[in-house]
């Protein structure tokens, strides 16, 4: 099973970038749909952005236009590049991957279900 770890997060204030990396044991690129998810406290994990083999990506409304989603098949790591953050993205924020047929509607309840998941990072966004 793949191995997800990622990059420590960090504390910045409303307005501030920070970029998230995910470093992947094996080769992701053919075989996953990678992604981000975030959980604030008291509230359900939900799924940030998604990207699959072809570069196709997806994101939440909440963060749409302020972060990108990237991944480098060399190295086998994920990146999520935070924009414009605001208090509301502070969050344990994962990595993970699940088979690439799931890489649609399904994404989320099915890496729920059956992903790979890594230890979490957590990104503070102060006012």
């Amino acid at each position: 099973q793949v191995r997800l770890m990622e990059s420590r997060g960090g504390s910045v204030q409303a307005g501030g970038s920070l970029r998230l990396s995910c470093a992947a044991s094996e080769y992701t690129y053919s075989r996953y749909c990678m992604g981000w998810f975030r959980q604030a406290p008291g509230k359900q994990r939900e799924g940030v952005a998604r990207i699959n083999n072809g570069g196709n990506t997806y994101y939440a409304d909440s963060v749409k236009g302020r972060f990108t989603i990237s991944q480098d098949s060399a190295s086998n790591t994920l990146y999520l590049q935070m924009n414009s953050l605001r208090p509301e993205d502070t969050a344990m924020y994962y990595c993970a991957a699940v088979h690439l047929a799931y890489c649609d509607g399904t994404w989320q309840a099915a890496t729920e279900d059956r992903g790979y998941w890594g230890q979490g990072t957590q990104v503070t966004v102060s006012s």
